[in-house]
């Protein structure tokens, strides 16, 4: 990739991606930008010519990049993106935040942001998937963003421009989220510490946090009211049917749905992302055949296939 922008950031061109997910696979990008601030992202995506595709990455969390790469400009944010701060019963977090961080942060203040402490990653991806736990979730508390448009444009978008909803969210296309504003409710902050070192230690009961995975693979699947139509009161939990499909443990090559937590898809060593996905599919297909349940993907698979 030629012609780019000149910034203050930082450009490196056919960046390998996968030391930068937290499953370790997939192919190069492009290019990787990691601007210095937000002023430096606005100008760059301002001279940026509009047919280049871009792909704003936070941690890697939640992703799987296909071993064929990424034909973009992958924007990554770093430490002039991750501060944290508390205005009141509002806290401001940058997009590189981390989820964890952020909770804890509002803790020592007083706020409740507790349901962020066992989310893996940052906040610009917690934004963009509405993430949630504990029944609380990001659209529960999530006032207002700062992003970055595709034309360089620094604009803020309330809560409410977004129509979130479970696991999804609607962002102009292209936009990078920079930063977040939450309102939270007040709490004792030892009893906050407290109630996240409890959901720390269930969550390490019960799912293999010592893996490589990216969270919880496929969403929850709604469940049915008794005259058939979709009732999210009544979720159906995705390890549920997995495990009546006969999936706990399967595996293709290095990939396997984990045995600890049948909802969690493992590199339990040398999985390539064709693994990773197509034992992902592969459960997709035995789930539907067991129960006629779809299951929707909750990790994001971006870029393209190897060329053969």
């Amino acid at each position: 990739m030629t012609n780019l922008p000149e910034t203050r950031g930082v450009l490196t061109p056919d960046r390998a991606l996968s030391d930068l997910t937290w499953l370790r696979v997939g192919g190069p990008a492009d290019c990787l930008f990691q601007p210095a601030d937000e002023a430096d992202l606005a100008a760059f995506l301002a001279a940026l010519d509009p047919s280049v595709a871009v792909f704003p990455m936070g941690v890697g969390s939640n992703l799987i990049v296909r071993d064929g790469g990424i034909r973009a400009v992958v924007i990554r944010l770093g430490r002039g993106f991750n501060g944290i701060s508390v205005e009141g019963d509002r806290v401001v977090a940058g997009a590189a935040a981390l989820d964890a961080h952020v909770a804890r942060r509002a803790a020592e203040a007083g706020l409740d942001l507790t349901f962020l402490r066992t989310i893996p990653g940052s906040i610009g991806g917690a934004v963009r998937m509405n993430a949630g736990c504990y029944g609380s979730y990001v659209a529960d508390v999530l006032e207002e963003i700062r992003v970055v448009t595709r034309l360089g444009e620094v604009v803020t978008l309330p809560a409410s421009a977004l129509n979130l909803r479970y696991r999804q969210s609607d962002l102009p296309q292209g936009a990078v989220i920079v930063s977040a504003t939450f309102r939270a409710g007040q709490g004792d902050p030892a009893a906050l510490e407290a109630r996240m070192a409890d959901q720390i230690a269930k969550r390490d009961a019960s799912q293999p946090t010592k893996e490589r995975s990216a969270g919880s693979t496929f969403r929850n699947p709604a469940g049915r009211s008794s005259t058939g139509k979709a009732d999210d009161t009544h979720e159906l939990k995705a390890w549920k049917v997995i495990d009546d499909a006969g999936m706990r443990g399967a595996r293709i090559g290095g990939a396997q749905m984990s045995e600890m937590h049948s909802n969690f898809l493992i590199n339990a060593g040398g999985a390539t992302a064709a693994d990773l996905e197509n034992l992902g599919e592969e459960v997709r297909k035995k789930v539907f055949q067991s129960s006629g349940i779809t299951l929707e993907w909750e990790i994001m698979r971006v870029g393209e296939y190897p060329r053969e």
